[in-house]
């Protein structure tokens, strides 16, 4: 029997990827996008498109729906990627600034899972892979509300994982450092005088996003996944730092970020 998998964030970038190369590997792919040009192309793609707003609970509670008609209330795996960055100094994002960037990063997708989660229960062996990003094990300044989003989908992740024990569905997450996507370029910045830039250095360290997909077959694949693959070495070296350093050195280190 195919396996069936809905993957968000599928525009571009790590969703695109991922699901260009699921499809090559026999999965069923659901392909959801924010805007109807891009649910349209992943059609023509050979995608079953899917149109989902993560903001907007009403878009997530239909496309759940459809996803579950078509899936025949059956669904393999759930790749929860989608998501954006809201940077700037904590003291100029707004109260709703801060709430939409939950709302896309945790919130719809928190919707969504439950939503989907009888029918990754129903065959006894689903998956739920998750997302995350270096940002998700440590902050730095004037990237707190995006870590914040991230820091809240670990934790969730974690307990999701841990009340879903014995019903056979599995729950990883991926955690990129720098990887090749348009995601810095669609940053929303609150301070356009002084704009948030990756540290030069983090070039050297940047992978194609093709990177991850070692860690999503293993993911979605294994019979024992692992709770959290890091990506590139930055992911790897900032998870170990994050336990072995005393936390103000760790902070002088990312303060110069």
């Amino acid at each position: 029997m195919q396996k069936s998998i809905l993957i968000t964030g599928c525009s571009s970038g790590i969703g695109l990827v991922a699901a260009t190369d699921l499809q090559r590997r026999g999965y069923q792919v659901f392909a959801a996008c924010r805007k109807a040009d891009d649910v349209a192309r992943m059609n023509q793609l050979g995608f079953t498109g899917i149109t989902l707003d993560l903001d907007d609970s009403h878009s997530v509670e239909q496309a759940a729906q459809q996803v579950l008609a078509l899936s025949g209330n059956q669904l393999y795996a759930l790749f929860n990627n989608a998501g954006y960055g809201v940077y700037g100094a904590l003291h100029t994002l707004s109260r709703q600034q801060l709430e939409q960037q939950f709302a896309s990063n945790f919130f719809g997708t928190h919707q969504l899972t439950m939503l989907l989660l009888p029918a990754l229960q129903a065959g006894g062996a689903g998956r739920i892979i998750n997302t995350s990003s270096v940002m998700g094990l440590i902050s730095t300044p004037r990237r707190g509300a995006y870590a914040a989003s991230k820091y809240a989908l670990e934790a969730w992740s974690d307990a999701l994982r841990m009340e879903l024990h014995g019903s056979g569905v599995q729950v990883s997450l991926i955690e990129p450092g720098p990887i090749a996507t348009h995601f810095t370029a669609n940053v929303n910045q609150t301070q356009q005088d002084k704009p948030v830039k990756n540290p030069g250095i983090a070039a050297r360290f940047t992978l194609p996003t093709e990177a991850i997909l070692p860690k999503l077959h293993h993911a979605l694949e294994s019979r024992h996944p692992k709770l959290r693959y890091p990506v590139t070495l930055v992911a790897h070296a900032m998870s170990l730092l994050r336990r072995l350093l005393p936390g103000r050195i760790l902070d002088r280190i990312l303060r110069s970020n």
